[in-house]
């Protein structure tokens, strides 16, 4: 759905983007990480034909972003850093002019926009002029006029920003409910936990290039390590030797827990359970110790020499 070959943007003598190549499938999600001014929001204007590359092609939805600027801007949704509302209309106005840049029939135009006002409860604040707002519900508005011509793509700037927690997790089940066969979305954020929670892969970005990129457990086995899983047995029975299989390393860490690797955990972790059931361990739990996204990302981002972690 998004191809992008040696994407770059400079101005002047600044390079912005720096020959970025991507290839974002049918239904996937897509998570855009780095710090501020990596180039991130510079990569999302390219794709909506809002920047000319400097260097480099892109297509979404097989149209090019220069060759074919119209076409692409029909194709995508996107909620942008700064969202472009109108303070003076209301929200049923705001979405009606809208639905008519994209074309959309009145009727159609009517029942989307109710439809999405109903899907982020701004239903009873329909009437109200935008001005008034809080920061959190022109968040939602700004999400609902990005999905108003149900787009094939959907290019989201930090979509739960600003919002409580309640707002936020509908935000987030509503992205991962647009989820098909037919849609894609790239979401740029400083979430963490919401990029690990909802994206299919992630691309970290630093200084215009991406430094790294795959899926989330893939991208921790490559720069954090092997996980590592910690057996709690009850009344100290740690203290004791098991007899594991010889592939999994284990350690003692108290007389309450071990811990080990194995090298195929969905393989070898029935296994060490079933080992350590036989051997009379009363075993109260066996979990996987937390590897965060944050690892990762610290990893990638402060690594000295750039090279370019794919996984």
């Amino acid at each position: 759905m998004i191809i992008t070959e040696d994407l770059s943007k400079s101005f002047d003598t600044f390079v912005a983007v720096d020959g970025i190549s991507l290839t974002v499938g049918k239904g996937e999600v897509l998570a855009l990480l780095g710090p501020n001014g990596a180039g991130k929001t510079t990569t999302v204007r390219m794709l909506t034909s809002i920047l000319k590359p400097t260097r480099g092609r892109a297509t979404v939805a097989g149209f090019d972003v220069v060759k074919q600027a119209s076409q692409v801007r029909s194709m995508v949704g996107v909620l942008t850093e700064h969202h472009g509302l109108y303070n003076r209309m209301r929200a049923t106005e705001y979405l009606d002019f809208f639905g008519q840049i994209y074309g959309l029939d009145s009727r159609r135009r009517m029942e989307s926009a109710e439809r999405l006002l109903t899907l982020f409860d701004l239903m009873d604040a329909k009437e109200r002029r935008i001005g008034e707002y809080s920061k959190g519900m022109r968040q939602k508005l700004a999400l609902a006029r990005a999905m108003l011509h149900d787009p094939q793509v959907l290019l989201l700037d930090e979509p739960t920003s600003a919002m409580d927690p309640a707002s936020a997790r509908l935000v987030r089940d509503s992205i991962r409910n647009l989820r098909s066969s037919e849609r894609t979305v790239v979401i740029c954020t400083h979430n963490l936990a919401e990029a690990e929670e909802l994206a299919d892969r992630i691309a970290i970005i630093r200084q215009g290039r991406i430094v790294a990129r795959g899926s989330v457990p893939a991208l921790k086995e490559r720069l954090v390590g092997p996980a590592v899983y910690v057996a709690e047995f009850y009344n100290g029975q740690g203290e004791k030797s098991p007899d594991l299989p010889g592939e999994v390393a284990w350690e003692r860490m108290d007389r309450n827990h071990i811990r080990f690797t194995s090298p195929d955990p969905a393989t070898f972790n029935p296994l060490v359970l079933e080992r350590l059931l036989a051997q009379g361990f009363p075993v109260v739990s066996l979990e996987e110790l937390p590897r965060s996204l944050e690892e990762v990302y610290l990893q990638a981002v402060l690594a000295a020499d750039g090279e370019s972690l794919d996984a």
